[in-house]
């Protein structure tokens, strides 16, 4: 027997991620600010659409949620009109958005005062790991809420751990943007200087992917990389956002995260050469620019 389920948010992960929970047997009702969208996904899914968050919640035994930050993470939870006043005892909320170890601990709070489990659960793996369903969620929250909400999860994710209490999702989703950041400079300057020193890009990369330089990016980027292709993949944009929550972390903990902020200061010069949409990749366009 499925469950009952709400999916707040119909972005580019959100919409293929209530497709899975509605492929998995489940009864999908969702709510998306474009209406429009909401709209496309039932005529694709066969599920339902509702006016607003709360209506979406009402009667469901999970609700998820992929929204794009904070303040808008905020509105479609809490107030009147939120799903949280819509959600009965024992249901439980798992949050796909990446956002902060703040908010994650604020939504836990007020879950409990309702009587409902809150989970934050970023997901790791881009829009096609979410149309593949093949995903990686990091969770925070209490055990016995990952328990019930694991099965579901499942539908769209190729790992998933409970990583501790509230906000442990989140804190563990920006390690993860942390390294990427390293990696995907250190990749660009790689194929940059490949290219000035006369080399084949892409016999380079067939060579080094097989030893100790190997990673995602450099398997499935490389070769846009080398042509200078952008449009597609997790924007400039989005990861900016994700790296300020890292350093304004890293500020209230102490940690030092040099690459990181210097990384930042490179998507800021991308997002100036007219890149905010572009693949994360496109740290590469900053070194072949012709100053």
């Amino acid at each position: 027997m499925g469950e009952r389920v709400a999916f707040i948010g119909l972005g580019v992960m959100g919409y293929p991620m209530a497709g899975h929970l509605a492929a998995g047997g489940h009864e999908v009702t969702v709510y998306n600010r474009t209406a429009s969208k909401a709209e496309a996904w039932v005529a694709e899914h066969n599920g339902k659409a509702a006016a607003t968050p709360k209506e979406a919640a009402e009667g469901a035994d999970f609700v998820f949620c992929c929204v794009g930050n904070d303040d808008d993470l905020r509105a479609v939870t809490i107030g009147p009109d939120g799903a949280f006043a819509g959600m009965g005892e024992g249901a439980v909320f798992i949050d796909n958005t990446t956002a902060s170890a703040e908010v994650a601990k604020e939504l836990h709070a007020a879950g409990q005062e309702k009587g409902i489990g809150v989970l934050d659960a970023p997901v790791s793996g881009g829009q096609a790991g979410a149309e593949n369903g093949v995903l990686t969620v990091m969770v925070g929250g209490d055990q016995d809420a990952y328990d019930k909400a694991a099965p579901l999860i499942e539908c769209y994710a190729r790992m998933q751990q409970l990583m501790g209490p509230a906000g442990s999702g989140q804190l563990t989703k920006m390690v993860n943007q942390i390294c990427i950041a390293g990696l995907v400079q250190g990749l660009a300057e790689g194929l940059h200087f490949a290219k000035r020193a006369g080399l084949d890009g892409e016999a380079v990369v067939d060579v080094i992917s097989k030893g100790a330089a190997q990673s995602w990016q450099m398997e499935n980027r490389y070769q846009t990389m080398l042509k200078g292709e952008f449009e597609f993949g997790f924007a400039v944009d989005w990861m900016r956002k994700d790296l300020n929550i890292c350093l304004s972390t890293a500020r209230q903990t102490g940690a030092k995260l040099p690459v990181a902020a210097l990384v930042d200061q490179f998507y800021a010069q991308v997002q100036d050469m007219g890149g905010k949409r572009w693949d994360t990749s496109s740290l590469i366009a900053l070194l072949d620019r012709k100053d």
